[in-house]
């Protein structure tokens, strides 16, 4: 089966389909991480957005469930330009195919994700819909609804959609209690709290200060999440409260923006955001998140290194890794 790929600007993607039939509209962005689709997919900091990957071979070590962020895709839909139906890895439980398609999730592959990327990073975000219901890019481009739709889609109330409507408490007997606000948090971020000794609660996005007062924490996290961070009005009110509480309060992504805006600083957003995943610098111990370029593989398809100077020689295509064109 077919998918078209339909952007704001008017450009159409055609590619194979997979995962669920239908018709998506989301903010198109991009991801630059070599591995880790599973927790990608499953990021609630994804919700109302159409996932691109720039690696371009996804789904080959298939979906385990034991490496999801949260328990379901919240992204609205996925481009890939490869993707492997035959899994190997002994985690495996299911091809990247069917954990879409479990979810009502549209997928779709054969797309030139680097000439997409590119289109992104000069025009910045734009919003698209993926699409399984047309038989053709010129019925596509043709449907002047559809293009209204894109134009005018925003992701809106996202903290409301993915935080919990209730308090749950892990690790009991942990040192120190922290409570963790869930904006739409990552299942590392608890995991990493309780690893370190702590008993961590839980919390909706809209718990107030005196609910939070009542708890007897000794600090305050505020997790990731999607959407406008000063959309949350109200979330920033009570953030205002709660850093009158005396509490350490840590922040990260959505979390880190809030707590900037509660304390009268303004946000601003990036052209096409930083997505990806960690990478050594070669200079010191540690990693460093940066805003990683797509990899640059030669034409026998094996990755050829940056842009300057000579790789290994390749005998495949008897030239240096870094002399092939893209």
């Amino acid at each position: 089966m077919k998918a078209y790929l339909l952007l704001a600007n008017g450009m159409v993607f055609e590619g194979r389909a997979f995962g669920a039939a239908g018709t998506s509209v989301g903010e198109v962005v991009f991801n630059t991480g070599m591995v880790g689709y599973e927790e990608t997919l499953t990021d609630p900091s994804y919700y109302g957005q159409i996932i691109t990957q720039t690696y371009p071979l996804v789904g080959n070590y298939g979906v385990n469930g034991e490496d999801a962020e949260s328990a379901r895709i919240w992204a609205f839909g996925y481009i890939v330009r490869e993707l492997c139906g035959t899994p190997s890895n002994f985690r495996c439980q299911k091809t990247l195919d069917e954990f879409l398609k479990e979810q009502g999730i549209i997928g779709i592959a054969g797309v030139d994700t680097r000439r997409l990327t590119r289109i992104i990073r000069e025009s910045g975000v734009m919003n698209g819909a993926l699409t399984t219901e047309y038989k053709s890019a010129d019925a596509v481009r043709a449907d002047a609804a559809l293009m209204e739709k894109i134009k005018a889609y925003t992701v809106k109330d996202a903290v409301d959609s993915v935080t919990t409507k209730c308090m749950e408490t892990f690790n009991e007997n942990g040192k120190y209690h922290v409570a963790l606000f869930d904006f739409g948090y990552k299942r590392n971020i608890l995991r990493n709290l309780v690893k370190r000794g702590c008993k961590v609660t839980l919390v909706p996005g809209r718990t107030t200060a005196a609910e939070l007062a009542a708890l007897e924490v000794d600090g305050v996290m505020l997790s990731n999440g999607p959407g406008d961070p000063a959309e949350n009005v109200k979330i920033i009110e009570n953030l205002k409260e709660i850093a009158a509480l005396g509490r350490p309060v840590f922040g990260i992504c959505l979390g880190h923006q809030l707590m900037a805006l509660a304390t009268g600083a303004k946000t601003e957003k990036l052209k096409y955001g930083h997505r990806g995943e960690p990478a050594g610098d070669g200079f010191c111990q540690g990693p460093h998140v940066h805003n990683q370029p797509e990899p640059r593989l030669c034409r026998c398809g094996r990755y050829r290194g940056p842009r300057r100077g000579r790789g290994e020689p390749c005998k495949r295509q008897r030239r240096y890794h870094r002399g092939h064109p893209l």
